[in-house]
């Protein structure tokens, strides 16, 4: 089977179109500015904003006076362009997958008080990732698989390789997959506890670089197997060549020494591109401009290149980082180097430091056959694409349910103290102490010590973490703040920490679409199962409870849940 791209849309702070983003990178125009429509104390830091406001959107989308999240106004007219260019409808045999972590966040943190009064109730639902992705898919049509992967930053990334995953099963004909994540408050307040944040605009791989600019924007592809394109006579603009996914298992935030999972990414993508380091053209790196960051990457794309690297470059000093979304914006940045034969410029980049790899930093027309694109977030989530401009044959197997092996309830408190020591114990929450204790006990009770998946399934994430943040945040007007909260706050926390705790590398994900959350980790590993990309997974099914969250829903007479949960899923009949 041969995947092809025939549609690419993108929204930045370079622009409101392909377009537009197209001129910016050619005449090298950055988008970082000083804050204009997010209103925070912290307007010293400037950011990447898509230069225009709310209001200005829902009237370039004819959308009226509708409540909805920034997240999805952007997702909105990235996807629009993307299945206009591609000449497609949204149907019941595409699928729209597309990774958020933000959500609606900004419409939380800007009614917290009318929730609590009782007021701005319409708003209350727009808080969920999954949610976000069905407002968005609500202005686009009808479709017959919607998921929103929440991995922090290669969340997009992470959407194109579950679409390339379902047409090679056969479960869908097309997928409008990438990802959409606006500025908010929360979110620029939590980089800013991490100390990473720069008052200047970013320089990637730059010995004195001091941290990123976020970013917010939009970026989606339309998936397709090449037979229906030229059937159809879409133009092809390119082809999926591989992906893989990795975890770098060492930190909530920070990121290895020698980017083990960063690697691993890599060079599963070139395994089943079946090419070698040297015949990838251009590399369009993370390159986030944190000191950790890239040194990490910069090890990484050592060991897999040596001494012979291709042009590389990060396209955040154009953007900023614009996290979950980054993924699908840069593929379609890629896209478009490629279709025009140039090498994005790396820009602000004066000189290097010992183990720093070394950037492009102008443009510079180039053919390009095969590009790299990679996207790691937060608890060392790593994603890699590989794009090419010519037909890549790609393993298909039809789509098989896989058998559930082990299924493990709520863990009793009294079996934490076997699993977790005193010193980790103290570092987690109630309920996180519960799922590590739960996941460890199916694992041993299924004798596997190192599951080839680790997916979580969560409605609202770690609400405790998230509720605790956002309080702190309003009631001091965004003045000290503590990191830790922050940190364990993101969808992937606990997916990601059991890899940490396990020192497991293999593929890591998140789900966070509501109800249908669970539904879409399995779907995930069955998937990859049918492939034989992977022969078990460990599903963790995760929500909390919380007291400030659900003081909020009473007015709408719902209420979270403290759900702990793991399943043990293997590709044969076999119990354990």
């Amino acid at each position: 089977m041969r995947i092809a791209i025939t549609g690419i849309g993108a929204v930045s702070a370079i622009g409101l179109n392909c377009t537009q983003t197209l001129d910016a990178l050619l005449k090298e125009r950055s988008g970082i500015a000083p804050m204009r429509y997010l209103q925070s104390i912290h307007c010293h830091l400037p950011v990447g904003e898509v230069p225009c406001s709310n209001e200005e959107l829902r009237a370039q989308l004819q959308l009226g006076t509708q409540p909805l999240p920034r997240t999805s106004l952007l997702g909105i007219a990235a996807a629009k362009e993307t299945l206009t260019m591609a000449h497609i409808q949204a149907s019941e045999s595409m699928a729209f997958i597309s990774g958020t972590t933000v959500g609606g966040m900004d419409l939380t943190e800007q009614h917290w008080h009318d929730y609590a009064q009782g007021e701005a109730l319409e708003n209350i639902h727009l808080h969920q990732a999954g949610e976000s992705t069905k407002a968005i898919a609500r202005q686009l049509g009808t479709f017959g698989y919607i998921c929103t992967p929440s991995t922090a930053c290669s969340s997009a990334l992470n959407a194109i390789i579950l679409g390339a995953n379902l047409i090679r099963t056969g479960q869908v004909k097309q997928a409008l997959v990438g990802g959409s994540e606006s500025l908010s408050r929360f979110h620029l307040n939590g980089f800013n506890t991490l100390l990473i944040l720069d008052s200047q605009p970013c320089r990637p791989f730059d010995a004195d670089r001091k941290g990123l600019n976020l970013g917010e924007g939009a970026g989606y592809i339309v998936l397709e197997e090449e037979s229906e394109a030229i059937a159809r006579g879409a133009h092809i603009i390119g082809y999926i060549a591989g992906y893989g996914n990795a975890c770098d298992a060492y930190h909530q935030t920070a990121s290895s020494e020698n980017g083990e999972g960063a690697y691993l990414a890599m060079t599963k993508a070139l395994e089943m591109a079946h090419i070698a380091p040297q015949e990838i053209d251009y590399i369009n790196a993370h390159g986030t401009a944190t000191p950790n960051n890239d040194l990490s990457e910069s090890a990484a794309l050592k060991r897999v290149f040596g001494n012979k690297m291709p042009y590389m470059s990060s396209t955040k000093a154009f953007t900023g980082h614009t996290t979950s979304a980054s993924g699908g914006l840069e593929t379609v940045i890629c896209l478009l180097a490629m279709q025009h034969h140039f090498i994005p410029a790396n820009l602000n980049w004066t000189r290097t430091q010992d183990g720093l790899a070394i950037p492009t930093t102008h443009t510079t027309q180039h053919p390009l056959h095969y590009v790299l694109c990679n996207a790691f977030g937060f608890g060392g989530n790593e994603s890699s694409l590989i794009l090419s401009d010519r037909p890549v044959d790609l393993s298909t197997a039809p789509f098989n349910h896989a058998n559930t092996v082990l299924a493990i309830g709520q863990t009793d408190d009294s079996d934490i103290s076997s699993y977790i020591s005193p010193a980790e114990s103290r570092r987690m929450t109630p309920q996180t102490r519960r799922l590590v204790t739960t996941a460890k006990r199916a694992l041993e009770e299924a004798e596997i010590s190192t599951p080839d998946a680790i997916i979580c399934a969560t409605q609202y994430g770690s609400m405790l973490q998230s509720m605790r943040f956002l309080q702190d945040m309003i009631n001091s007007n965004e003045q000290q703040l503590k990191p830790t909260p922050f940190i364990q706050s993101t969808h992937n926390t606990l997916a990601s920490l059991i890899a940490i705790i396990t020192r497991n590398h293999s593929y890591n994900s998140t789900y966070s679409q509501e109800h249908q959350s669970l539904q879409c980790a399995f779907n995930d590993a069955e998937t990859q199962m049918s492939l034989g990309l992977i022969k078990n997974a460990l599903i963790l099914e995760f929500d909390e409870q919380t007291e400030a969250w659900d003081n909020v829903l009473k007015h709408i007479n719902e209420h979270t849940s403290n759900i702990a949960r793991a399943y043990i899923l293997t590709a044969n009949n076999k119990q354990c």
